[in-house]
C-alpha cells in the first residue's frame, strides 16, 4: 500500500531557493499514486521570511541573503549544522489535518531530544519546541508549513551543532529577545553527531507516520 511506504533523500548541504522551488514542483505534479517523501538537508547560510513575515524583524542581515518563502511563519535563520525536515506528505490520504502535521512534527522532535537526555516541550501559542533554561524557554526547533491539493510541504528545522550567531540579526519567529539554542549546546546523555541525529530522526517519523517500509532514493529533485 501506498500508504505504508515513504522515500527518502539525504541532500547534504544546498542552497535554499532550488530545494524550496523542487518541493513545489513535486507538490503541484504529484498525484493519488505518488509516494510520500521525506528530505533532509542543510541550507547554506540564509534568512527565510514566512508569508506573514514583516520585514521590521529582520534587524541587520549583513551579507546573509534574505529569501520571501510562501511557508507560514515569520523569519528563521537556516545554517550548517541545522537539521532541516522536509515531509512531503498526503495529508487527506493519511487523514491528518494541518494541526495533526503540526503536532506530530513537534512530537517527534521532542521525542529526538529526549533520547539525548534533553528535556524538550512545544508551546500551544507559539508552534515549535523549547527547552527551559533560567526559568526561560529557549527555542531548538521551528516549524513553518504550506498546505497545497491536500499535501504538505516545508517543515521543520531542529538546531544540533550550527553557529548561532546570525539568529541575533532577527528576531527569530518574530518574538523580540527569542533565546535560541541547539543540542551541542545542552546537556545531554550522549555525543551529539549530526548524521547520527539524522538518522535517528527518519526512525522516529517513520514510528510516528506508521510507516512500515522506507526506501533510500537518489534521483535528482524536480525542478
Amino acid at each position: 500500500m501506498i500508504v505504508d511506504r515513504l522515500q527518502v533523500r539525504f541532500l547534504g548541504l544546498q542552497p535554499y531557493e532550488p530545494v524550496w522551488q523542487s518541493m513545489s514542483t513535486f507538490t503541484d505534479s504529484r498525484n493519488n499514486e505518488s509516494v510520500d517523501e521525506l528530505w533532509l538537508v542543510q541550507h547554506s547560510p540564509v534568512f527565510t521570511q514566512g508569508q506573514a513575515g514583516k520585514p521590521e524583524h529582520v534587524l541587520n542581515p549583513g551579507n546573509i541573503p534574505i529569501v520571501q518563502s510562501d511557508r507560514g511563519g515569520q523569519v528563521t535563520y537556516h545554517g550548517p549544522g541545522q537539521l532541516v525536515l522536509y515531509p512531503l506528505i498526503d495529508l487527506r490520504r493519511r487523514k491528518l489535518g494541518v494541526r495533526d502535521m503540526i503536532t506530530l512534527l513537534e512530537e517527534t522532535a521532542v521525542e529526538l531530544l529526549a533520547n539525548y537526555g534533553i528535556s524538550a516541550h512545544p508551546k500551544v501559542d507559539a508552534p515549535g519546541v523549547y527547552v527551559s533554561r533560567d526559568g526561560i524557554d529557549d527555542k531548538i526547533a521551528s516549524l513553518g508549513l504550506r498546505v497545497r491539493k491536500g499535501c504538505c510541504f516545508h517543515g521543520m528545522s531542529i538546531n544540533v551543532d550550527m553557529d548561532l550567531s546570525p539568529f541575533e540579526l532577527i528576531n527569530p519567529c518574530g518574538y523580540e529577545a527569542l533565546r535560541m539554542t541547539q543540542m551541542k549546546d545542552l546537556p545531554t546523555n550522549q555525543s551529539v553527531n549530526y548524521d547520527t541525529v539524522e538518522k535517528s530522526i527518519v526512525e522516529l517519523i517513520k514510528h510516528n507516520l506508521k510507516i512500515s517500509s522506507v526506501e533510500k532514493i537518489d534521483t535528482p529533485l524536480m525542478r
